[in-house]
């Protein structure tokens, strides 16, 4: 039987040699000796003995029996050789009694390499088997400044409290996140229960990926793995059947591709130009029935600024398009409640649904997955799921304003910024205030507090800093009849209101509800790059603006109102020329401007913002969704920016 085994695995080991050989690669195994930085430069770790993953096996230790293999492991000695004639005896015992002789062999950023048992690996991965036992020591690298490098760091760090060698991220921070996925705290250590549930749940999942095709994608299967955990729940994919989680892995598969693009969010910048032939020839655009629209608020319009601007958007177009569209709204939205209500609204024959809030991006991938047919977009940034398009506002233009307002009005030079959530796109409006108060009075210092802050008395951090002006809240709440939201002024009478920004997403939504009643839609869609797609206007398509009061100097309203349209017509960008963080100049071009990009995953501070970035644990409890979904990850300070110029 061995004999007969070896001719099948020699003819696997000739295919493979010659496919390689066609394709320029080294046709037999990898050498680790070759491969290794020099002597001294790295470290030697015993792990004992370790279950190793057959398919993280590339090669040998040394070049003495990296001939006789092809590089899969198949044997390419011939049948008469003493070796064919050891291999299929071993292949014998395997089938009788098993392996039981673990092998030895060094691990090096996440590979094996062999020094004593190459044939039982080889036998065994004919076999197909997963895993084999092996007495294996680990060669530590110096750390650099390197991605892999740092990656393997990360993973070392994993390891201390999961030892699970079998799976590996093509980008930094995700072993954090598979952590927190699985419902672990940071640096949390697994018990042997969960580590039996995990390699179950990664086993399955791979074994569908893997006969989709994700050998193909330019991703490991651990990145795909993680994706597809955050989006339906760890807990929840353990109790799914062989068959549901194939469904799922099928269906999830344009989020695996978007993981291996290089950059996975399309911004779009301004409304479509493309416009349908009806709406070329300015002819009415036949309309079936009215189009049902929901938006699924997390909380009231009357108890939230936030739900409040986005209500005002959803009468806007039931203004605008009364014969056209019907909406409807649910409020105090949750993540426990959140898949019922797009359930519900979906049931209910809803054609296109808005949930306006980032913490809800998972439960509408999941919905649009479900339900292809429905159009359901997020409103959140640098949100990257290709099954949704989500929405944002490019506040940081009105954020440059309210800075030159609240520069020019500040007595003493001292103005408070109040933030909420350190996401994508809020660093961008902290510096572009700071900057425009800087443009207007260059010895303006702004102070950063944080709303969310665990512990932080924010009307005492003012008294104390003694701000004359502070951007509080951007908008009104209804129901709360405070004056402390926009740029204020405090004195013996209370807060005396200077101007306040305004989120117009009336302005956004019916732009894109034109862009489906005219045909357009469709045009934003790129079936060769598969991006996800994020709308992100400004000014300039009427989706930001800042709002007067009369306490306001006129010759001031003016001067802003000079600085509005320059923004509007694109002849100046608060983020151009000579730029400086808190740690060293950032931009040192005058005619430079940031990218889309840049702006929004800025994660530095203006030279004359005082105060810092907090990291998630300084954050109370409720910030907890918003941070999971869009929070900023907070790199070494000054200037890759710099350095790509």
């Amino acid at each position: 039987m061995g004999k007969e085994e070896y001719r099948k695995a020699f003819k696997a080991g000739e295919k493979d040699y010659q496919m390689r050989m066609l394709q320029g690669e080294k046709p037999i195994l990898q050498v680790l000796d070759d491969i290794l930085p020099d002597r001294g430069s790295y470290s030697e770790v015993p792990l004992g003995l370790v279950q190793i993953p057959l398919d993280q096996i590339a090669g040998t230790k040394t070049v003495a029996r990296s001939s006789s293999f092809a590089g899969n492991f198949m044997p390419i000695l011939r049948e008469d050789t003493e070796f064919a004639t050891k291999w299929a005896n071993l292949f014998d015992s395997q089938v009788e009694e098993g392996i039981r002789d673990p092998i030895k062999a060094y691990e090096y950023m996440y590979k094996f390499y062999v020094v004593e048992g190459n044939k039982r690996v080889s036998v065994m991965k004919f076999s197909e088997a997963v895993s084999i036992l092996g007495n294996v020591t680990r060669i530590v690298p110096k750390r650099t400044d390197e991605k892999e490098n740092k990656i393997y760091y990360e993973f070392l760090d994993f390891y201390r409290i999961a030892p699970i060698n079998y799976i590996w991220f093509t980008q930094e921070g995700r072993y954090a996140k598979l952590q927190e996925a699985v419902g672990k705290k940071p640096g949390e250590t697994w018990t042997d229960d969960d580590l039996m549930k995990f390699s179950s749940l990664y086993t399955r999942f791979t074994s569908e990926y893997q006969a989709k095709g994700g050998g193909k994608l330019d991703i490991s299967p651990g990145d795909a793995f993680l994706a597809f955990i955050t989006l339906y729940g760890y807990d929840d994919l353990i109790e799914k059947t062989t068959s549901e989680l194939q469904e799922l892995v099928a269906k999830s598969w344009e989020e695996f591709g978007l993981l291996g693009q290089d950059s996975e969010i399309d911004l779009r910048m301004q409304p479509n130009q493309k416009k349908s032939l009806l709406s070329i020839l300015h002819l009415p655009t036949p309309v079936a029935r009215k189009l049902k629209i929901a938006f699924i608020y997390e909380k009231t319009p009357g108890t939230s600024a936030w739900t409040y601007a986005h209500e005002l958007g959803r009468l806007h177009l039931e203004q605008t398009f009364p014969e056209e569209v019907h909406t409807v709204c649910y409020e105090n939205g949750t993540l426990e409640n959140i898949d019922s209500l797009l359930e519900d609204a979906i049931e209910s024959g809803c054609d296109l649904i808005f949930t306006t809030t980032p913490p809800f991006a998972p439960a509408s991938v999941k919905a649009a997955i479900a339900n292809p047919k429905v159009r359901i977009l997020n409103c959140s940034l640098n949100t990257s799921h290709r099954y949704i398009r989500t929405y944002y506002s490019r506040m940081y233009e009105a954020k440059f304003l309210m800075g030159a307002i609240a520069g020019a009005m500040a007595e003493n030079n001292r103005l408070t910024y109040i933030a909420d959530y350190p996401i994508y796109g809020s660093i961008a409006n902290i510096n572009a205030f700071a900057l425009g108060a800087k443009m207007i009075n260059p010895r303006a210092k702004v102070y950063l507090e944080w709303s969310t802050k665990k512990d932080t008395d924010i009307e005492e951090k003012i008294r104390e800093t003694g701000s004359s002006c502070i951007s509080g809240r951007d908008m009104v709440i209804p129901e709360d009849a405070s004056r402390f939201f926009g740029i204020y002024h405090m004195d013996e009478q209370g807060p005396k209101n200077f101007a306040m920004p305004l989120w117009h997403w009336g302005k956004l939504y019916e732009q894109l509800i034109c862009t489906i009643l005219d045909g357009s839609w469709k045009y934003d869609d790129d079936s060769s790059t598969k991006k996800a797609i994020n709308y992100w206007w400004g000014m300039s398509e009427g989706v930001v603006d800042v709002v007067f009061s009369k306490y306001l100097p006129i010759g001031l309203k003016r001067l802003v109102g000079l600085l509005k349209t320059s923004i509007t017509t694109g002849a100046f960008n608060p983020f151009s020329g000579i730029l400086y963080s808190q740690n060293g100049i950032v931009v040192d071009d005058p005619k430079r401007i940031l990218t889309p990009e840049e702006i929004m995953t800025m994660d530095w501070l203006t030279e004359n913002v005082i105060g810092s970035i907090p990291g998630k644990e300084e954050l109370s409890e409720h910030a907890e969704p918003v941070m999971k979904q869009q929070g900023i990850v907070v790199k070494d300070p000054a200037v890759e920016i710099k350095e790509q110029q």
